[in-house]
């Protein structure tokens, strides 16, 4: 357990092991964008061959369990990060009062700077496509490769969760799955994805 949501839900990481690079996939932290919690279903039960992996569910369990992209709070989690974080108004991307205003990305932060992970995979939704900037374009497009999915250079939000990873030197992107669930055939190709990202 990594910490705790606004309304006291518990935020856990699993170890699922292997050896090499530290490679974290994060399957959830707009509350409504959750197609990859098979996805990393899957990956607790891998034996990781060429990477050390880590996954976290949900980073926002509170959103996860009323259906709302938000936290509990009203805030954006993917805003709220101390990365170009700017103030904004109330609505869908409202990024907090002030960066790190919230206990999920204070956990979130705390866990990346303790396991520095050298690739972060976080699932979004629906655009059905790759997006990375900076120095984590090569992974995000060999990944975009391996699952088959479009890839699409953009420059990140301020105060997304991606921008502070990269300006800290580590690669990290999104995956924006299809809207609805993700079928047993996408989950398998995700899953051999990020198994293989490392190698």
């Amino acid at each position: 357990m990594i910490g705790h949501s606004v309304e006291g839900r518990p935020i856990e990481a699993v170890h699922v092991g292997g050896k090499g690079p530290v490679v974290l996939v994060v399957g959830c932290i707009h509350g409504n964008e959750c197609a990859a919690l098979p996805v990393v279903r899957e990956l607790e039960r891998a034996q990781p061959a060429h990477e050390d992996l880590w996954v976290i569910p949900e980073a926002n369990p509170d959103g996860a369990a009323h259906g709302e992209r938000l936290n509990a709070h009203g805030v954006d989690l993917n805003r709220n990060f101390p990365a170009g974080w700017r103030p904004g108004p109330r609505d869908g991307y409202y990024p907090g009062p002030r960066a790190l205003s919230e206990p999920e990305s204070q956990a979130m932060l705390a866990f990346i700077r303790r396991i520095h992970p050298a690739i972060t995979i976080w699932f979004h939704q629906p655009q059905t496509v790759v997006r990375a900037w900076g120095d984590s374009r090569a992974t995000a497009l060999r990944y975009a490769g391996l699952t088959d999915m479009r890839y699409r250079s953009e420059v990140w939000p301020t105060g997304a969760v991606t921008r502070w990873q990269n300006d800290h030197g580590e690669v990290s992107f999104v995956v924006e799955l299809v809207p609805g669930p993700l079928d047993a055939a996408g989950v398998r190709r995700h899953v051999g994805a990020i198994l293989h990202l490392a190698g």
